[in-house]
């Protein structure tokens, strides 16, 4: 499996699945997990996008520990990415446009969880590894993504 099978199967996963798993370390070294709308954006290969509220605790996280882990799967679980990469807030008017555009209609929960909805900032994984499983059949292939 090469990076461009990974990646398409990637999108696969997040149109089905529409959320992922994504795991950041905070700074006593304890994992932190939840659920996120990730997105791929067309033009920017190697990277996986998010939003964020600028005060969230991972904000915090990243500044000490930007390596990350996502999991995205499908409901059955029959398919299962993980990916690492290292994770940084990315202030651009542009991206967040490109980033609010590509994802706006997924994001409901977070716009009711965000006192201001125009208080967000976008949070790039640059992509380093992935990791593809068939659980069901005992399969998994290791993709490195870094450039």
């Amino acid at each position: 499996m090469d990076k461009q099978e990974l990646m398409r199967l990637l999108a696969e996963l997040i149109e089905e699945s529409k959320v992922g798993l994504l795991a950041t370390v905070d700074a006593d070294g304890r994992p932190h997990i939840r659920w996120m709308v990730p997105a791929l954006l067309r033009g920017r290969t190697g990277s996986l996008y998010t939003v964020s509220a600028p005060d969230a605790p991972k904000i915090v996280h990243l500044d000490g520990h930007p390596a990350v882990e996502w999991i995205i799967q499908t409901r059955a679980i029959h398919r299962v990415i993980n990916l690492r990469g290292r994770m940084y807030a990315v202030d651009n008017p542009a991206l967040r446009n490109e980033v609010l555009e590509t994802m706006g209609r997924r994001l409901t929960a977070f716009w009711k969880q965000s006192a201001d909805t125009s208080a967000f900032v976008v949070l790039e994984t640059v992509l380093e590894e992935a990791a593809y499983y068939l659980p069901m059949k005992g399969v998994r292939f290791v993709v490195p993504l870094a450039e």
